[in-house]
């Protein structure tokens, strides 16, 4: 693996390296982990990098990487940059035959993000997307259990996403991530709908295997001089009938991560919280069943996922290294011609494609405010 960004002071970067590294899967073995090459050199020493594959930019390490024997290059770059560079590497790399693996939202806007799914299906190359909730096991135990028809037709979903973080004016206090989070310029046309709404949209469609078809909904910027969105309450119609609510805050006062999702159909419903990922609700009107992993019948997707015996805590770093397991998987298996195994799947291209246009659609839904709202009359 070669990443692009991360440095010392980044958010995720150290998060992506340590989930990649944890089945002894991928090696880190090169990088350029910040514009400025002072950083970039300081992050490379502190993980015992070679300095000759520790770069300046993302274009001298794509080219000089491509120049060095097959079995010593990277064979795949790891992009972990603000939003507005995700695509010229991924373009990049594809292109000078490099499998790519990209943070969310996937790029800037959804005309980059459909010109990348076709760069990836001219390429035949690997190309994965860390959505990460997507790696809990008992996300997958979830999603089985709905394709197994345990539920029955699905009525309603729910999913929220609150986070307090950004409750007060963090941008203007030298707060990095705060910073680039809230920039037109760098995050793209959405606040926090694109930062963690994409992650609840892409989590919903995942477990329930259903698309969003029509939404409404109201985007606020409750923080005074605030450029984008940091509240957002999305109704949601879905392909196969349900109909559903979204609601993300990155201004939800005292809470941390807590992302939620709840589903119901006619025979049943699930309910999963991420701050408490080993447990799974189901329910009915008769009977209320904890799921958790190594207990009971599993579904195959679940037990492959789950590392530890019972009753031991695994949470954000093995459900992001699932995803990165899954990814060399299957960069083994186009590097030996032979077709990927389904049961260790991971989000792609076009879940990539999908989050940009649900931003899109949100942002001009939230826009149109004659015929979204009906008056309350007494």
């Amino acid at each position: 693996m070669g990443q692009i960004g991360g440095s010392l002071d980044a958010f995720i970067g150290a998060v992506h390296r340590r989930a990649a590294t944890l089945d002894n899967e991928i090696e880190l073995v090169c990088g350029v982990f910040s514009q400025s090459p002072e950083k970039s050199k300081a992050t490379g020493k502190a993980l015992y990098l070679p300095d000759d594959r520790v770069y300046t930019s993302f274009e001298e390490m794509i080219q000089r990487e491509k120049e060095l024997p097959e079995d010593v290059r990277m064979d795949f770059v790891s992009i972990v940059t603000p939003n507005h560079m995700h695509f010229p590497p991924a373009k990049m790399a594809l292109e000078n035959g490099f499998h790519v693996i990209c943070d969310k939202p996937m790029t800037l806007n959804l005309q980059q993000a459909k010109d990348l799914a076709e760069i990836v299906e001219k390429s035949g190359l690997v190309f994965g997307l860390t959505h990460n909730y997507t790696g809990y096991p008992m996300v997958k135990q979830a999603r089985a259990m709905v394709q197994d028809g345990v539920l029955g037709k699905l009525r309603k979903v729910v999913v929220e996403y609150p986070q307090g973080w950004l409750s007060k004016d963090e941008e203007h206090n030298d707060y990095k991530q705060a910073i680039w989070r809230t920039d037109p310029a760098r995050s793209g046309a959405a606040g926090a709908i694109g930062d963690i709404g994409t992650h609840a949209e892409n989590l919903a469609e995942y477990i329930t295997g259903m698309h969003i078809s029509e939404l409404c909904a109201d985007l606020t910027a409750f923080v005074p001089g605030r450029q984008l969105d940091d509240d957002a309450n999305v109704l949601l119609r879905f392909d196969a009938g349900a109909k559903g609510m979204l609601q993300v805050s990155q201004v939800a006062n005292g809470e941390e991560n807590s992302l939620k999702i709840y589903v119901w159909g006619e025979l049943g419903g699930l309910e999963w919280h991420q701050m408490e990922p080993n447990t799974l609700h189901h329910k009915t009107q008769t009977s209320h069943n904890i799921i958790r992993p190594n207990v009971g019948d599993l579904s195959a997707s679940a037990k492959a996922h789950w590392r530890l015996p019972a009753g031991h805590p695994e949470g954000f770093f093995e459900a992001f290294a699932n995803i990165y397991r899954n990814f060399a998987f299957a960069v083994k298996a186009h590097m030996e011609g032979r077709p990927a195994d389904p049961l260790y799947d991971f989000p792609g291209v076009h879940d990539g494609v999908r989050g940009l246009a649900f931003i899109d659609t949100v942002i001009a839904s939230s826009k149109d405010e004659e015929t979204k709202w009906t008056k309350f009359v007494q």
